[in-house]
């Protein structure tokens, strides 16, 4: 038993010398030697390419709103139509029959109104006699603006000076309001729908110009940003943005390139100085001599850099090398201050 007493002691023994070494060699762990850059505000043009699509300002599908058979036609594939021109005709015969036998009831009944109204004065009728008279003359002029309304929906007008595109009716074809007679567009005016991710949305403001870049000419076109949708696109994560072009023309529907740039003084670090959380992106700050970890926001970026724009203050080092050697909290050793040029 003496001898087991002592091979347990012994053992204690040499448990605690063992980690007494092993703590003296982490006290005796050399910092991590790192490259930091101080935060500053640095011109960080930034650009981006996004894919947008060609509208006209006004483009409206040509149906008509009654059914029945085209005794007018005037759709010239591709013409240009000033606005109010008469572009198609329905068939109205029967309505404007329909019309003229109003009218004669109308102006029988307005003479009946008439010889009562002056018979009520003298008392040779009773009110209810003139009243229906009146009645009747009202009831006529109603069923004639019904009539007119109807015989309107006949007439097919271009509701804006533009451009037509190819016809689809014949004259003298039954059409009803489903039949597809043409197109008409106001292709002088020239819009452009773009998206953008929600990440770049400081890159766009009502006012702004951007460049479009289309597949028939090198040259860039100029557009200004008219309007830009208030909600973010739930699925894409995307905010649509319509610009109107400035010069020139394009074909609407054509596919184009839209180039956004941005000039302004942030503060920016190399991307690998960046450390994706599952939350939040850090960097790694030197503080009294040690690494601390900082959350921080970024926004746009390039190839080499990441613009800051919540997080860090001008002034601050932040490790640029050597950011996988860093523990939190644990001392580092600054082995060179590098400028952003250096990192270019």
């Amino acid at each position: 038993m003496k001898v087991i007493r002592y091979v347990i002691i012994l053992f204690v023994i040499i448990s605690l010398f063992s980690c007494k070494q092993n703590t003296d060699k982490k006290k005796d762990k050399p910092p991590a030697t790192v490259d930091v850059i101080i935060a500053e505000m640095v011109n960080f043009p930034t650009s981006i390419e996004v894919n947008g699509s060609v509208l006209s300002e006004e483009m409206i599908e040509l149906f008509p709103e009654i059914s029945g058979r085209i005794t007018f036609l005037n759709l010239p594939d591709g013409g240009f139509v000033e606005q109010g021109t008469i572009l198609v005709k329905i068939n109205d015969a029967d309505l404007q029959a329909q019309l003229e036998q109003q009218n004669v009831a109308l102006d029988l009944a307005e003479k009946t109104e008439a010889r009562l109204k002056q018979l009520l004065a003298v008392n040779g009728v009773d009110q209810a006699m003139y009243d229906a008279a009146l009645s009747e003359v009202n009831t006529r002029k109603a069923n004639i603006k019904v009539l007119n309304a109807q015989i309107d929906k006949t007439v097919v007008k271009a509701s804006f000076s533009g451009k037509l595109g190819l016809r689809q009716v014949s004259l003298g074809a039954y059409v009803t309001t489903q039949t597809l007679l043409g197109s008409l567009q106001q292709t002088d005016k020239i819009k452009i729908d773009f998206t953008v991710p929600e990440t770049y949305k400081s890159l766009v403001k009502v006012g702004d110009v951007v460049l479009i870049q289309t597949t028939e000419s090198d040259v860039n076109l100029e557009a200004t940003i008219s309007a830009i949708e208030p909600q973010i696109n739930t699925s894409t994560r995307n905010i649509k943005i319509r610009a109107r072009l400035n010069r020139g023309n394009i074909n609407p529907g054509a596919f184009v390139k839209v180039m956004l740039e941005k000039k302004d003084k942030d503060i920016v670090v190399p991307t690998n100085a960046i450390i994706p959380d599952a939350l939040s992106n850090q960097v790694v700050v030197i503080k009294n001599g040690k690494g601390v970890f900082v959350n921080v926001e970024t926004g746009t970026r390039n190839a080499d850099f990441v613009e800051i724009t919540k997080g860090l203050a001008v002034g601050d080092s932040i490790v640029v090398s050597g950011v996988l050697f860093v523990r939190p909290d644990a001392k580092v050793k600054i082995s060179k201050v590098k400028n952003i040029s250096e990192l270019k």
